[in-house]
């Protein structure tokens, strides 16, 4: 059976649906990938094989692409949630992990361009966990 994941963006507009299984899941460090989560890293899973299906709103969907460069994001144009987008002329798939709306199977694959990471990420570690908002 083939296995299909099911995600969506923020605000709901953009559905969609991955049918096949993912490569590789890689968490990335390099400052573009900061810039464009906002976050220590971009967490990505990428195919070469499994498809990608628009459930809705697919013209919401915008890609923006660094000039002189591979780095592309697409995203909804309503809320700015990451999405799906094909690169590499078609030929990879890369899903955003957090706009699965299901667990994911895979284990990330690994870190990468870590020399690049932030300087604040290895005090993340002793950082407090609190499993709700505080206050």
């Amino acid at each position: 059976m083939t296995e299909k994941k099911a995600g969506s963006c923020l605000c709901g507009a953009v559905q969609f649906e991955v049918t096949g299984e993912f490569e590789s899941f890689f968490l990335c460090h390099c400052t573009r990938c900061r810039k464009d989560t906002g976050s220590a890293h971009a967490a990505n899973l990428f195919s070469t094989k499994a498809s990608l299906d628009w459930i809705a709103g697919q013209d919401c969907v915008r890609t923006y692409r660094v000039p002189e460069s591979r780095h592309e994001k697409s995203f909804c144009s309503r809320c700015g949630s990451a999405v799906p987008g094909l690169q590499m002329e078609g030929a990879l798939l890369v899903v955003p992990a957090g706009s699965i709306d299901g667990e994911i199977d895979i284990q990330p694959t690994a870190h990468i361009c870590f020399a690049d990471r932030a300087d604040w990420y290895p005090r993340l570690e002793n950082t407090p966990r609190v499993d709700r908002l505080p206050g």
